[in-house]
């Protein structure tokens, strides 16, 4: 439930924000929020971050849509709300994007992400809500598998532990049983 609910508010926003920014900015034209800082600036982008693969577009389709269904077939056997908040929040911010590839001009498979987010002070991109929340949805994925956390809630030294807990041979029990 947890990655179902996140998921869904986040493409909501996503997409609402989307929306604003086409009903209410002009093309291509920087629109100031913190001066320099932070900027409105509205374009469609056909490509992948800086614009890159502009021409195969219909790819990062495919490769969404298979993103999508990984966390999803992941999520149900996540145990740990850290887990799931996390792919909640990605999950939501992959079907943002792909949700316009397949929606938007120019048509099903090929449509174009509207983008609007600029801070030109920092990286020369113009990105969107779901860009962020991919963004940090990575990082975060990237953070867990570094602390060892698992999609149950368990953490790898534990499973480490137990491993070597274990007896080598499968005869826990003999040395007990036989007296010694």
């Amino acid at each position: 439930m947890i990655v179902a609910s996140l998921a869904a508010i986040v493409l909501a926003a996503d997409q609402f924000v989307k929306h604003l920014t086409i009903e209410n900015l002009p093309p291509h034209e920087a629109v100031p929020v913190l001066g320099e800082f932070l900027q409105l600036y509205y374009i469609r982008n056909s490509g992948a971050a800086f614009s890159i693969g502009e021409e195969v577009t219909w790819i990062f389709t495919i490769a969404m849509a298979v993103v999508a269904g990984v966390i999803v077939w992941k999520a149900t056997s996540v145990k740990s709300r850290l887990w799931a908040t996390v792919l909640g929040l990605l999950l939501g911010g992959v079907l943002g994007n792909l949700t316009d590839r397949l929606l938007r001009e120019p048509g099903f498979a090929v449509g174009h992400v509207v983008d609007m987010i600029s801070m030109p002070w920092m990286i020369p991109a113009i990105f969107n809500v779901a860009d962020i929340f991919i963004v940090s949805g990575m990082i975060s994925v990237a953070v867990l598998v570094v602390f060892g956390l698992r999609l149950d809630g368990t953490r790898e030294r534990d499973h480490a532990s137990v491993a070597e807990d274990a007896p080598a041979d499968g005869h826990e029990g003999a040395a007990a049983s036989t007296g010694a």
